[in-house]
């Protein structure tokens, strides 16, 4: 699968705008990008602590994942996501391995990533995102 680093954690927020707030303004993190991916209907913000992002994710449908996590579970975190060399090639590997898949190939994700998840009944509870450039 060849695993370099964790990509980003994503957290299920109600509000950007608001979680904005503390990670700008009590840790002092910058926003370096927001984005909407309509697909998903999400919107996503970043920033970057060393090598790894968080990215906060704020649906823009009631039927969202994104916003179906946020009924069931509340605010939090919603997914790990790891930087690999071929996010397709990785996704067919952990099938060939028993691991459950949401996404049996890639697609295109915010930043211009190649995405594919992991169900997390596969993943000891953690939603899993598989991500290449």
């Amino acid at each position: 699968m060849n695993i370099s680093h964790i990509e980003h954690i994503g957290i299920a927020v109600k509000s950007i705008e608001e979680a904005k707030k503390y990670y700008e303004g009590v840790l002092g993190l910058k926003c370096y990008a927001t984005e909407e991916v309509s697909d998903q209907k999400v919107k996503t913000a970043f920033f970057k602590v060393g090598q790894t992002k968080i990215e906060l994710l704020e649906a823009t449908s009631e039927d969202s994942p994104v916003a179906k996590f946020i009924e069931k579970k509340g605010e939090g975190i919603h997914h790990i996501a790891f930087s690999t060399d071929n996010s397709e090639n990785a996704l067919l590997e952990a099938e060939h391995k028993g691991v459950q898949l949401i996404d049996k190939h890639s697609r295109k994700g915010a930043e211009g990533l190649m995405i594919g998840f992991l169900h997390p009944k596969s993943t000891f509870g953690v939603l899993t995102e598989l991500c290449s450039k």
